[in-house]
């Protein structure tokens, strides 16, 4: 039984690149995809956001020296590789799938419309949104809130390599807390910098819950969606 239909996943592009430091795990890639592809067989209907950190972040390159604009342009051009790789992978495993991307950049990918999309999803196509919002200055936590909110999603999935959102980093302090649940008051009033602050309050006032769990365990995306306590949820 299904308790989420349809769903915006959102990956972080560093997760795309395990421990290698750089680029895009073969390995990570295939498990994603096969994730993604199990829910859809269930009748799931999923749209992905992929950050693009593991090959360019525009903020790194402003501290290079670089033009804030031009270094986030270089940035969404790496959500569209990003895209463009999970594609493939999902495609090898015979899981139809469209990139549209928010920049036009045909015959790399689809321009990003509406209508495009509700079309893709009703054929349980899997629509992968590249370069970001399209413009400089937002991030991609901030295009996945937003085609969240045009997709009508049933909930937002922040997909990390943590079990869910604590009181502080647990990767450095052993005694941090997890929460299973909070309210987006709660979150904000604690500064638990869960996302940015537009895509916060973009889901917050569309109602659309976040669910921020850990990708990489097995069957943790499958038991979301049938409704199972993962992670941890952040709603109204």
């Amino acid at each position: 039984m299904l308790h989420y239909k349809r769903i915006l996943l959102k990956l972080s592009g560093e997760s795309l690149q395990g421990n290698d430091g750089h680029g895009i795990n073969p390995d990570i890639l295939n498990n994603y995809a096969s994730q993604v592809k199990e829910i859809v067989e269930q009748g799931v209907e999923v749209g992905v956001v992929i950050g693009g950190g593991n090959i360019y972040r525009g903020l790194k390159g402003q501290n290079q020296g670089f033009d804030r604009v031009k270094g986030d342009y270089m940035g969404m051009l790496a959500t569209v590789i990003n895209a463009l790789a999970l594609q493939s992978a999902l495609e090898c495993i015979g899981l139809r799938s469209r990139v549209m991307t928010a920049i036009g950049m045909e015959p790399i990918g689809e321009t990003y419309s509406k209508l495009r999309m509700e079309h893709a999803l009703s054929k349980k196509e899997v629509v992968i949104f590249g370069a970001g919002t399209g413009n400089p200055f937002f991030t991609t936590d901030t295009a996945a809130a937003l085609r969240a909110v045009e997709m009508g999603a049933d909930v937002l999935l922040k997909g990390t390599r943590v079990d869910g959102v604590y009181n502080a980093d647990p990767e450095k302090n052993k005694n941090a807390v997890k929460y299973e649940t909070l309210t987006f008051d709660e979150a904000y009033t604690e500064n638990l910098q869960i996302m940015d602050l537009t895509s916060f309050t973009m889901c917050k006032q569309n109602n659309i819950p976040i669910i921020v769990f850990d990708i990489n365990v097995k069957d943790n995306l499958k038991q979301i969606v049938q409704g199972e306590k993962v992670g941890t949820i952040i709603k109204n």
